[in-house]
Parts: structure tokens; sequence; C-alpha cells
């Protein structure tokens, strides 16, 4: 058993559905203070793991540091190390977006709080976005996201069985983010349309994608996507596959090329233009039967220009 044992939840069975590393491995886990990531870092201690609490304060609202006693708090109870870092995020427009990007820039891989609830929203939400399958597949169990069986009333249970302080994100409730109104608005109305809970449906229909979307990537890892002929031959779904995961491994983001630019660039490999612009100054141009990517490079002005 781990640290905290057996209290009212019986944690043992809830660690069985999660997919936390083998006893014994490090793991460090991002914990806002809200019941997810609290939970989060509660069995995470209670699989064995050892466990490194990252509390992250953005700054972005009054009290926001006092969370960080919170988290401190829960970690002394399950004996896991903790620390606290503070990251700068100016007010502007995409405000979300970007303390996402920040939070993410400090937390790396970290082990993430969300639950079979956030996967039906993530798969709603990117639904609503008119994503293919991957986007559709949403996220994926494993040490990053181990706690993606539960859902969000288990992980509430953990924390209040314990007697766990935790925190209320006001944001939470803001109807001004897409997520915020899948949750309180469309979820209910779905459930209330269907006569059931429709997160099983959806975290069912995400493990659908999950396992078509890996399907097409085994295919089109066998194509070359520098090979103009082999592309224009392929089914156009697969070409477009292969495209998009090497245009994105030329990324030093790692950032997908959007729709546009992917079939630009099977249009090169169809000859029907023999080079295009992909974004950033990068373009994609054909000789001899090959398509290569065309770097940026600095100019006389010191700007970038694509290569010759």
């Amino acid at each position: 058993a781990g640290p905290l044992g057996r209290r009212c939840v019986n944690l043992d069975a809830l660690v069985e559905r999660c997919t936390f590393p083998p006893v014994g491995s490090p793991l460090a886990c991002a914990v806002s203070g809200g019941p997810d990531s609290v939970a989060l870092l509660v069995l995470a201690a209670h699989a064995g793991c050892v466990v490194t609490a990252i509390h992250i304060d953005h700054g972005l609202r009054a009290g926001s540091a006092a969370e960080a006693d919170v988290v401190a708090e829960a970690a002394s109870r399950v004996g896991a190390a903790f620390r606290s870092e503070r990251v700068v995020v100016e007010p502007g427009p995409n405000l979300e977006a970007r303390a996402r990007a920040a939070r993410r820039a400090v937390l790396g891989d970290a082990a993430t709080g969300h639950t079979a609830d956030d996967q039906a929203e993530t798969m709603l939400g990117n639904l609503l976005r008119g994503a293919g399958p991957d986007g559709l597949a949403a996220m994926r169990e494993g040490p990053h996201h181990p706690i993606l069986a539960l859902r969000r009333s288990e992980t509430h249970a953990v924390c209040a069985s314990l007697g766990l302080r935790t925190v209320r994100d006001p944001s939470n409730d803001d109807p001004a983010h897409l997520r915020n109104r899948l949750r309180h608005e469309v979820l209910p109305l779905l459930a209330d349309v269907a006569g059931r809970d429709p997160v099983p449906l959806l975290v069912r229909a995400a493990e659908h994608s999950r396992a078509a979307a890996d399907e097409l990537a085994a295919r089109a890892a066998m194509i070359d996507p520098t090979h103009a002929a082999a592309l224009a031959a392929a089914p156009p779904e697969l070409a477009r596959r292969a495209i998009r995961t090497w245009l994105r491994a030329q990324s030093l983001e790692r950032h997908p090329p959007d729709a546009a630019a992917v079939d630009r660039v099977l249009a090169v490999a169809r000859g029907e233009v023999v080079a295009t612009e992909i974004g950033g100054g990068f373009r994609v141009a054909r000789t001899g039967g090959r398509l290569r990517v065309e770097l940026p490079t600095a100019g006389p002005d010191g700007g970038l220009r694509p290569s010759d």
C-alpha cells in the first residue's frame, strides 16, 4: 500500500486503472492545486512512484501565489518532493493559449491530471474544429496522462475522503472559453438528449479514432515523402499523412503544417507546380522527381529569405 493506505476510497482499485510507470520510477506531476491534479499526486505516490509535484504560478489572478501552499501541503502529506515555478504571461490576446505554452515550457513531459471527462471535452472541441482521426483521438493514455481512465467525480472523491485542501479556479466557469461551454452546456445537453452519460461514449469514439489514426500512420510510414511519384500514386489521405509527418520533422517547434500547405506540397509531387511556400519562409521544391525542403537563410540585410 502507498503512503495514505485505504481510507473511504479504494486507492488500490483506482491505481489499477491508471497508467503510472513502474514502482520506484521518478515522476514529475503538474499540480495546480485543483482536485484532479491533487488526486494525481495522491495516486502517483500510492502507485509507488518517486514523485515531484510542480506548481506553476502564472500570476494572473489575486492570491495565485498562495495556491502553491495548497500543493506543498498535499505533497508533504504523500511524501512527495515539491517545487513552485513562476512564469510571466503578459496581458493581451490569446492569453489562455500563451499561458498554456508558458506552462508547457516549464513542465515538459510532466504527468497531468486529465480525466475521462477532459478526454470527452477534448474530443468534442477537436470535432468542432474539423479535426481528422488524430484530433478525434484526443489524448493518449500513458505516463503523461496516467489518470485518463478515471472520472472527475472519482478524483474529487479522493481529495474529499482524505481531507485534502484544493483550489477552485474561477476561470473554469468563464463561458469565454470553449472548453467551459462544452463542460457546462453541451455535455449536459447531450446527456439529456441521449438519456445517458455521453462521456463513456465519447471516450470510446476517441479510442476508435486512435486505432484508425495509428493504422493510417503505419501505412503512411511506408511511403517515402521525398519521392514525388510515390506520393502521387498513394491514396491521397496516406500521401497527406506522409507529407505532414515529414514537414513536422523539419519544423524546429514540431508543429504540424496546415491542411492547405499539405495539399500544395501534394500538388508539387503530382507535377502541377514545381515549388510551393509552406510558411515561415520555408518552401518545398521538386527536382529530378524528388522533393526537398528549402530552409530560410540569412539575407544581405540580416533578415531571412528562402534558400536557393
